[in-house]
């Protein structure tokens, strides 16, 4: 997934922004979809990305604070998925030299 948000420690990456790639991957029980085969029994990933686009619009200083709310926000919203893992990578961050990203990951 890929946003346009405004996280980091400086002042000037909360004002002007960065481009931010999120992989986010889970592990749920799925045996009632797949009996079932209802939308509403299963992960909806749609749902999914409209949680992980609602932590990334909320202004942070630390991707690992970002991280963990995601991970909290899909845990709470799909008590199904066992085990999540998050990465984050900022796009070219401020450091003073030349970087694709720098990246957390975390996992429940």
């Amino acid at each position: 997934m890929e946003f346009f948000a405004h996280h980091g420690c400086f002042e000037d990456e909360r004002t002007i922004g960065n481009k931010f790639m999120v992989n986010l991957e889970m592990e749920a029980d799925l045996s009632l979809p797949a009996e079932t085969d209802n939308i509403t029994d299963a992960v909806n990933y749609q749902d999914v990305y409209a949680i992980v686009k609602k932590e990334m619009m909320v202004s942070s200083h630390l991707l690992e604070h970002v991280a963990s709310r995601i991970l909290k926000a899909v845990k709470a919203a799909y008590p199904a998925v066992l085990s999540a893992t998050v990465c984050i990578d900022k796009l070219n961050p401020p450091i003073g030299g030349q970087l694709y990203a720098s990246s957390v990951t975390m996992s429940l």
